[in-house]
């Protein structure tokens, strides 16, 4: 048996499926990652002396690239449901001489196994698209944080229209819903999607768990491309 075959799920997508355990690959999704990292930790405004949650950290884009940031005297807290992901994060971290400034944390988005007001930041990404109650998440960010504390987030938004009789392709479409219902039914649309985490949101929704869990200024940027 391989080593990636031996991996959770997880672990095996990023550190092997993803790329073909191929270095022109990883250095190709590395260059378009690379200014992904740099926006998530730019929102997020870590500073010197600042704890550091990155949730879902996976193998380690925004926790590592956070490090520089939070020193002297910071701590970035890397978490993940996925043990096989946590071992290769802290074999990086001890190649690197981090291990003094890192701390590894299993649990999943809903339920942070951390101390309430416990950290200045929170950055995800592209980890609440796995997740399929995503206002708990919300919840959760914000209980960790310290008042004053920042939650910066990256998200793919793969449901830009969702099947719902509430909304009829983006536009409000509450007080004619029945109607709605029944363009959907003649064209066989269902809405499958409340169980599905990759397609039960939109952008609209991450605002509002956002404002629903307390967060009071709260700023979205869209880039919808073909």
């Amino acid at each position: 048996m391989s080593q990636s075959e031996e991996l959770d799920k997880w672990a095996e997508w990023l550190l092997h499926r993803r790329d073909g355990d191929d270095d022109e690959q990883r250095r190709q999704a590395l260059s378009y990652l690379a200014p992904v990292r740099d926006r998530v930790l730019d929102n997020a405004r870590a500073a010197p002396g600042e704890v550091l949650l990155d949730v879902g950290a996976g193998d380690g884009l925004i926790a590592f690239g956070a490090m520089g940031r939070v020193q002297p005297g910071g701590r970035v807290i890397f978490s993940d449901i996925s043990e096989d992901l946590l071992d290769h994060a802290r074999a990086t971290a001890e190649d690197l001489d981090f291990v003094n400034q890192i701390s590894f944390l299993a649990c999943s988005a809903e339920d942070l196994a951390i101390e309430g007001a416990s950290v200045d930041v929170v950055t995800t990404r592209s980890v609440l698209i796995y997740v399929t109650d995503k206002a708990k998440a919300f919840v959760e960010f914000a209980r960790v944080l310290r008042p004053g504390g920042r939650l910066s987030i990256f998200e793919p938004i793969i449901n830009y229209f969702p099947v719902s009789a509430d909304e009829f392709w983006g536009y409000e479409a509450k007080p004619v819903s029945d109607l709605v219902h029944k363009v959907y039914e003649y064209e066989g649309w269902t809405a499958s999607n409340a169980d599905d985490p990759m397609m039960n949101f939109t952008d609209k929704d991450l605002v509002r768990y956002a404002e629903e869990a307390g967060f009071a200024e709260i700023g979205l940027d869209l880039k919808v491309g073909t």
